[in-house]
């Protein structure tokens, strides 16, 4: 909203110092710095309403070093997170940009699933909350939207470099003039492509994978795409939820996957920064530098709150709003297939609790009696039996975080 007032204010009044408001990354720190305030001052207004109103974690006994002191503990702090993206985004982005739109949608609706499934659990005192089927049913929705749209809609497109061999077919047989072969196509595409690391221009095509059905296979590669996008955001979107169950994990990860991806915004939205990393130029999707800093600043401030030990926990109205929002903002910058290495802690996460139960499964069908892989998934919970102290723990998740995101930047320039 305050862009369009001093964009105005420039170009109708000539108000001097208007015009910074042009640039992405003053609106960027805006949004930074404004997600910290509102999660650091407000946020601690929350958790007092929050005690007052007795609206606490309930707490199963599961043996856990601790656990029991974290009975009565405000929960539903994900609220803090989710005004913290929403009002700086809603303030310093530009409202029409299709990029902005998908992410503020998929704030709104995965952060609403998350509150009815925590009111259910604290109010209703029904641990299980609302039922699986019904968050998933949620997350299949939003990726049947954000799929959808990206392949429907004109705004969303790409910006191709011109191939050697095309560039010789379109430059005038008089022309002697030396030609680039790391020019961009002046013309906005349609594309299905995203970035795929370790292959040559690191580029893959989703329709490739219906060459089998033979002349035409193009023409279905929508359902190819809308089906990888739901798979994405439910898994990530649950990783996330099952990071959620040491103090400040899912937050401080959740931090340096989004810093990364608004790195990757940045580049793949600046023509010059695309260019020189060989990568698909994104025109207008630099817009959603704003919303990521803002997200950025949000889990920064919740985790003053929510580091060890906790004063406030995110509930399901946090964990799954942020994976949801890391996996759609991938999507939405082609970088879908990142994942696996940027979100490699609630990949883990996922895979110990499938594994477990597959083989607790299995060998129950089997022997009679089930085992176990791990001495309690998800895999945080592992090292809690092991003896680890909880603020290790996250200290250790945290720093192999930063470690995958070092990877998942370093991907765009190995080939």
């Amino acid at each position: 909203m305050l862009y369009y007032l001093f964009n105005y204010l420039d170009k109708v009044w000539d108000v001097p110092g208007a015009g910074v408001f042009q640039y992405l990354s003053f609106r960027a720190a805006l949004a930074v710095v404004a997600s910290l305030t509102i999660s650091m001052v407000f946020g601690k207004s929350l958790i007092l309403y929050l005690q007052r109103k007795q609206i606490g974690e309930l707490v199963r006994d599961l043996g856990l070093e601790g656990q029991k002191q974290k009975e009565g503990t405000p929960t539903m702090g994900g609220l803090i997170i989710l005004g913290a993206i929403l009002i700086p985004t809603l303030l310093f982005a530009k409202l029409n940009n299709i990029y902005i739109i998908l992410m503020i949608i998929t704030t709104v609706w995965l952060g609403l699933i998350g509150f009815i499934d925590d009111y259910i659990k604290v109010f209703r005192k029904q641990k299980d909350g609302l039922a699986g089927k019904f968050k998933i049913f949620g997350q299949i929705t939003l990726g049947l939207i954000i799929g959808t749209t990206m392949y429907l809609s004109d705004d969303i497109v790409i910006r191709e470099k011109y191939t050697a061999e095309t560039i010789t077919q379109n430059v005038d047989a008089n022309n002697c003039k030396k030609v680039s072969n790391d020019i961009f196509n002046p013309q906005q595409i349609k594309s299905m492509k995203t970035t795929i690391p370790f292959v040559k221009n690191n580029q893959f095509d989703y329709s490739w994978l219906l060459k089998w059905m033979g002349k035409g296979y193009e023409k279905y590669t929508y359902v190819v795409f809308i089906l990888i996008v739901i798979i994405i955001i439910t898994a990530v979107s649950n990783g996330a939820n099952l990071t959620d169950g040491l103090d400040g994990l899912a937050t401080s990860t959740s931090a340096v996957m989004a810093a990364t991806l608004g790195i990757l915004a940045w580049v793949s939205g600046n023509f010059i920064f695309a260019d020189y990393l060989n990568i698909m130029y994104i025109p207008n999707s630099g817009e959603l530098s704003i919303f990521i800093s803002a997200l950025v600043g949000a889990s920064i401030g919740f985790l003053w709150y929510n580091s060890y030990p906790a004063q406030v926990f995110m509930g399901d109205t946090g964990s799954l709003a942020l994976g949801g929002i890391i996996a759609v903002f991938a999507i939405i910058i082609r970088k879908e297939l990142l994942i696996p290495i940027l979100c490699g802690i609630f990949l883990v996460e996922n895979l110990s609790v499938m594994i477990q139960v597959a083989y607790f499964k299995y060998t129950k069908k089997r022997y009679g009696q089930g085992k176990r892989v791990f001495l309690m998934s998800p895999l945080h919970h592992h090292f809690q039996k092991k003896g680890y102290h909880e603020a290790k723990i996250v200290q250790r998740f945290f720093i192999v975080g930063i470690m995958l995101a070092v990877i998942t930047i370093v991907t765009l320039k190995l080939r």
